[in-house]
């Protein structure tokens, strides 16, 4: 509740910034333009208009912080990073706003004018809201620093190193709000130091169930250089559940320059980039998925439908086929094809398809180098079991013999999957685990550089590929 309420706190105190900021600026305003005079008087119709404009204004800059990321994880930031921030999303808000309203302004004479009304509200937006915001961000500091808000945070090492850290952190990661559970060793070796000072919640390789058991919001990984072999391991371990993670560097790290700090006295710690698209660019995501789906299937209705009187010709049995597959959080889902197989073709279990596969049917061949047999999927991303561009989903059969020999294959549920993909564009369909494991690389490629210019050059790509017949 009180994190809550400190959230709302910071998005009211933005609100009522800009909703100030817009009624001082049409006060200004008329000043500048000399539209006050001795004869003047405010009147009910313009209170009226002024308030509705600024109501509207006041929502713009609000949608606008969500979008950009201002109200994801409030209780870390650093006021003078967050004026910095703030002046360069004024700049871009005042320039949207003068070119929706300003522009056209009827009591603007002169560029000269412009210039003054654009710059007057940019100074009063920026000004206003940074006193508000400072204030709301003060007081939420304060909170953490006290302890009043706080993170159970887990240390995974039992070394000297590990010590160490926890001392550090102790001593100068208050204002992050940690609060040390226990650490978590990594081996029979423990340094009685760190036994004395903390408790062993139990082994690394139990870490998914003791962040749901003690509640662990933030993992930091403290271990000595000889074992860092094994913090893929524990990363991949860590793939799905919801705890920040954060790594100890070494010097090595430090002088290629891997290292950021987010607070300048901090203890220096590697973050590992827990949301992988900003939130505008996810809402974008997403809206174009919805969008670009149902317009796909308003247009090419009849595609769909002579696609489904030739299955229907091509050999007996259902149009559509059905099938579960593993979703994002790892989720089962439904996804749709045009049947492209003849019926029971794995009644013998399930099994991948090769080239000259005689379960596929002669219809289903040519539907799948034109990746026709894909198209009941637009349903699957218009439901939001995936999306346009995403790993390929895969059954749990194969998920299973995929992570015994590629354990961060779960880093794929972190995203939608999707009905086309970097790994199917630059790989093809796998005929084989091995071939499943081989594409993976491309699929972790997209996730670590996600973004709609990424999902554009896919879906180009993926284009080629349909117009020169090169599915499978």
């Amino acid at each position: 509740m009180t994190r809550t309420f400190q959230k709302l706190k910071l998005i009211a105190a933005d609100f009522l910034a800009a909703l100030l900021a817009w009624m001082c600026f049409f006060l200004l305003r008329k000043y500048l333009l000399s539209e006050i005079n001795a004869g003047y008087r405010f009147t009910g119709g313009e209170l009226f208009t002024l308030t509705g404009s600024a109501l509207m204004i006041a929502a713009f800059w609000t949608v606008l912080y969500s979008l950009i990321g201002e109200y994801r994880d409030i209780f870390r930031k650093s006021r003078l990073s967050e004026i910095i921030r703030l002046g360069r999303i004024s700049v871009l808000g005042a320039l949207v706003i003068f070119f929706a309203l300003l522009l056209d302004d009827q009591g603007v004479s002169s560029y000269r004018l412009y210039y003054k009304t654009i710059t007057a509200y940019f100074l009063l937006h920026f000004f206003i809201t940074a006193v508000l915001r400072t204030w709301a961000i003060t007081t939420v500091q304060h909170l953490v620093r006290s302890g009043v808000i706080s993170f159970n945070t887990l240390l995974v090492g039992s070394n000297l190193l590990a010590r160490e850290t926890y001392h550090e952190l102790a001593r100068t990661g208050k204002h992050l709000g940690l609060k040390l559970v226990g650490f978590a060793p990594m081996g029979d070796t423990v340094d009685p130091g760190l036994a004395a000072e903390l408790p062993a919640r139990g082994s690394y390789t139990r870490l998914p169930a003791l962040i749901r058991a003690l509640k662990i919001e933030q993992i930091i990984i403290a271990i000595e250089p000889s074992e860092h072999r094994m913090i893929q391991e524990i990363l991949s371990l860590l793939e799905g559940t919801p705890a920040r993670v954060s790594i100890l560097p070494d010097l090595y790290q430090m002088l290629l320059g891997s290292v950021k700090v987010n607070h300048l006295f901090g203890t220096p710690l590697i973050e590992i980039k827990h949301d992988l698209l900003p939130p505008w660019q996810e809402f974008t995501k997403r809206g174009l998925d919805i969008v670009g789906s149902a317009l796909f299937m308003l247009l090419a209705w009849p595609v769909y439908a002579f696609t489904a009187v030739m299955v229907r010709l091509s050999s007996p049995g259902p149009i559509f086929y059905a099938q579960e597959r593993i979703g994002i959080n790892a989720q089962p889902f439904r996804i749709y094809k045009f049947r492209s197989m003849y019926v029971d073709a794995e009644k013998m279990g399930p099994a991948l398809s090769s080239d000259r596969d005689p379960r596929i049917t002669p219809w289903g061949r040519f539907m799948r180098k034109v990746r026709l047999d894909e198209l009941p999927q637009f349903w699957n991303v218009l439901k939001g079991d995936m999306s346009l561009v995403g790993p390929r989903p895969e059954r749990r059969f194969y998920i299973d013999q995929i992570v015994k020999v590629a354990p961060h294959y779960r880093h794929l549920h972190r995203v939608r999957p999707g009905i086309t993909s970097l790994g199917q564009v630059k790989y093809g369909y796998a005929e084989t685990v091995d071939q499943m494991v081989e594409r993976l690389k491309f699929d972790i490629l997209y996730i670590e550089n996600m973004s709609l210019a990424m999902d554009f050059r896919v879906m180009l790509y993926t284009l080629k590929i349909i117009v020169e017949g090169r599915g499978k």
